[in-house]
């Protein structure tokens, strides 16, 4: 039994070699990913029991990401089969000045068809610890929205923690919705909230005055929003915001903090030159998190694994983050040399 879920939308991602644009050569390549199993992936890559609930096409697209998630040792068992398509996305790696850029190609998919009822999260939730989706889903279509309200209510009657990243996609909310009117509900069941100023703004209507374009960022700003955040909704335990202050596309400072109800707790800065890929970092900052509060003696610790992992992430092409638990640990000790290890 998996003592940690996921669920939320897996996509097939469609990207030029290296730093080119796209089409400049008639080359893409193939990989896996999403938010939820980003997560679900770095857990499994820690060592844990995972489990991934989504939405696949039966054809062999379906098939191979199936293959996929299970490398990693991740439970398969809760995919729905059903659908035409998987849902892909384009991006591009940027460079200096110039931004990275994601196109989406994710309509009428396998995951935007589900409903209530779909999934026995009964089952699914049978000796389960932790639950984790995030505000993408909700924003794929009125049945994911209220799928994903469906099993945040039942993970909390079945006394799982539950954490939501907001991650607030304004290319996806076009189904009749407004984000507050969705991630406002479902937040009332989130014990561990992640999440950016933007976020609490479009998904919560929490308005804060933060530069996020200044190239540097103040922490204790933050701290003002976590309480601004948990007076709001007394049933968040914690809210975890990453720090990312861009000097360019390949050039980012990488911090995280963390507040609960009586503390706040800054990490170490990282400072990432020579970016390999960005996408996913966030991801990989909410799992290490939360096998950081699992595992480790006190937040501060936590939030240090956090920050340490998802600044690797920066460093691996694709979606996932595809480092060992040692490789955390040794960087969030202190070892940032980049030495060869024999």
């Amino acid at each position: 039994m998996a003592k940690y879920v996921t669920f939320g939308e897996v996509m097939l991602r469609l990207s030029p070699p290296g730093f080119e644009v796209l089409f400049q050569t008639p080359r893409l390549t193939a990989t896996f990913g999403g938010a939820e199993a980003n997560v679900a992936v770095s857990l499994a890559n820690y060592g844990e029991d995972v489990a991934d609930v989504t939405a696949a096409p039966k054809n062999v697209i379906g098939d191979v990401l199936i293959k996929e998630l299970r490398s990693f040792s991740i439970c398969t068992k809760h995919i729905r089969r059903s659908g035409d398509r998987l849902g892909i996305y384009f991006t591009e790696t940027g460079a200096a000045m110039r931004p990275s850029k994601v196109i989406y190609d994710r309509a009428n998919t396998a995951i935007a068809e589900v409903k209530p009822g779909d999934f026995d999260w009964n089952a699914i939730f049978d000796g389960a610890k932790w639950f984790h989706t995030t505000g993408i889903t909700p924003a794929i279509a009125k049945g994911t929205a209220n799928v994903a309200l469906e099993a945040v209510k039942r993970a909390k009657e079945k006394g799982l923690t539950v954490s939501c990243d907001l991650n607030y996609r304004k290319k996806l909310w076009k189904w009749g919705k407004t984000p507050q009117e969705i991630m406002g509900e479902l937040a009332r069941y989130v014990d561990v909230m992640i999440a950016n100023e933007e976020d609490c703004q479009k998904c919560l209507g929490i308005e804060m005055d933060i530069d996020v374009t200044a190239g540097k960022l103040d922490a204790s700003k933050y701290e003002y929003l976590s309480k601004k955040v948990m007076s709001e909704y007394g049933n968040v335990k914690y809210l975890a915001v990453s720090l990312r202050e861009s000097v360019s596309a390949d050039w980012n400072n990488w911090s995280v903090v963390l507040a609960s109800k009586d503390a706040f707790h800054v990490s170490k800065k990282y400072e990432i030159r020579d970016i390999v890929d960005r996408i996913g970092g966030g991801d990989s900052f909410g799992s290490g998190l939360i096998w950081g509060m699992n595992h480790l003696e006190g937040l501060q610790d936590a939030v240090e694994f956090a920050a340490a992992a998802s600044a690797l992430k920066h460093t691996i092409h694709g979606d996932f983050n595809r480092v060992a638990l040692d490789d955390v640990l040794n960087l969030m000790g202190g070892d940032a040399s980049g030495r060869v290890q024999r």
